[in-house]
């Protein structure tokens, strides 16, 4: 191919010297577009990832889903982060991660941001939307207010910080006993008449009669057993089932325990019963449902659950 174009060169006049030229130029020419294609894939920043937020607006208490989808090629999980802390993500399907951010009655409203992280990262800001909250006053005697102790309380703490890879749960929880509720989560409380401002009522509380049924309210892995003879003189003999992800339940007052540490449950598995002991004005359940160690409001869970 080269000799016919020399040869069709020359018979138009053009030298050794000129067609050379002519050449090297040419060869010169593809080298630089190639290697400023190849700079081009190497230097293009990645599709941004698609990220579904839920609730899109929500109130105090509310635990907020961020679903990010990322490329195929992006082999790293994202993170996620929302003021001063960042977020385990879980895989939920291939390239498809979820972190739960936890809000509560204690967080300003307004503005919340929330940063995905990624090739370029992405910020997304929400209306945290107050909330009212009823308060109660309650007067406790100088013996109920020292109930606690060190044992219990640090065996409380620990198992509220457990994060457990695994998805335990399936679909909306169930009621964990059917007992009239009589407060709901969020109450805000006065006690001995002086407001107490870093404290909201931690769950939801059934009231029902001593040996009345508990059930597990979704699946999960028993974590925590307290009983009132080892320590729990404020939680009273108490259930701790972790539901994986950092999603927890804790189940208080009971008067009796039908399970252990390490068994596996399944929604609606009896796991103990309703009684009076702890902290209390008369026999109930106080159901709490952590989320990454924040008491979230169990009503969206119920209602429609976070698959």
């Amino acid at each position: 191919m080269v000799i016919h174009q020399f040869s069709t060169a020359v018979s138009r006049g053009l030298s050794l010297a000129r067609f050379a030229q002519f050449h090297i130029q040419r060869l010169l020419f593809s080298l630089i577009l190639g290697t400023a294609a190849l700079l081009f894939v190497l230097y293009t920043p990645a599709r941004a990832a698609q990220v579904q937020i839920q609730p899109i607006s929500p109130q105090l208490g509310d635990t907020i889903s961020v679903v990010v989808q990322t490329s195929s090629t992006q082999d790293v999980a994202p993170t996620v982060t929302s003021g001063q802390r960042t977020y385990p993500t879980f895989a939920i399907a291939p390239n498809r991660y979820r972190a739960f951010v936890p809000t509560t009655p204690l967080d300003p409203p307004g503005n919340l941001n929330i940063q995905v992280s990624g090739e370029p990262p992405q910020t997304f800001t929400l209306s945290l939307r107050n909330r009212d909250f009823p308060t109660q006053s309650i007067w406790l005697s100088g013996d109920s207010a020292s109930l606690g102790t060190d044992y219990e309380f640090d065996r409380v703490d620990a198992f509220k910080r457990l994060v457990t890879p695994e998805k335990y749960w399936n679909g909306a929880f169930q009621r964990p006993n059917q007992g009239e509720i009589t407060t709901i989560y969020g109450v805000r409380r006065y006690y001995n008449g002086e407001f107490a401002q870093d404290y909201f009522h931690r769950g939801v509380d059934y009231a029902g009669p001593t040996g009345d049924p508990i059930v597990a309210p979704a699946a999960g892995r028993i974590a925590l057993i307290g009983r009132v003879e080892d320590g729990f003189e404020l939680h009273g003999n108490t259930i701790g089932i972790d539901h994986g992800q950092g999603v927890l339940s804790i189940m208080l007052h009971l008067s009796r325990i039908d399970v252990k540490e390490g068994d596996f449950v399944q929604p609606g598995q009896r796991i103990g019963a309703v009684g009076a002991t702890g902290a209390v004005t008369g026999a109930h359940l106080h159901w709490g449902l952590y989320v990454h160690g924040q008491c979230v409001d169990p009503v969206p869970w119920r209602n429609s659950g976070f698959e």
